[in-house]
């Protein structure tokens, strides 16, 4: 699985993209939001391309260029939010629908550099543009002006 998140402007509209490939077999997901954050559209491209999965202990590769993701798994980051109560965290509407989707697989993080050329991370990127591009887009319903403190 390859996956990207973008917004334009940070925040604003933004969207996601995903690659997944098993075998000869490839399928790409996309979405959008008219107002959200770069790292909440990161994190739902896991997610969209987890959920796309539909038997139970997959072995799932990942791979992103998301340090926001791949660290929160890889450094155990995200085990400390949880036990914390997700207390002073963002997005953790997006981290615990995360951890109930990963708990059903075997999932592998790894990092790639991002606009680098790398065929998939690239294409998700174009994925995820387009789909911030798109007129008529829907509210992020877990986007919260309170976001936009740590932006500004």
């Amino acid at each position: 699985m390859y996956t990207d998140g973008a917004a334009s402007g940070n925040p604003g509209p933004g969207g996601y993209g995903v690659v997944l490939v098993c075998g000869s077999l490839r399928k790409e997901l996309s979405g959008g939001f008219a107002r959200t954050t770069n790292n909440r559209m990161e994190l739902l491209a896991v997610i969209k391309g987890l959920e796309a999965i539909r038997w139970e202990n997959a072995e799932v590769q990942v791979y992103s260029d998301s340090t926001y993701v791949v660290k929160a798994v890889n450094e155990g980051w995200l085990e400390k939010w949880e036990s914390s109560g997700w207390k002073k965290k963002k997005n953790p509407d997006l981290w615990q629908e995360f951890l109930r989707l990963y708990r059903r697989h075997r999932v592998s993080f790894h990092w790639i550099k991002g606009h680098a050329g790398h065929p998939e991370n690239e294409r998700c990127d174009a994925l995820a543009v387009a789909a911030y591009g798109k007129s008529g887009l829907p509210e992020d319903p877990g986007y919260t002006q309170d976001d936009e403190t740590l932006f500004s």
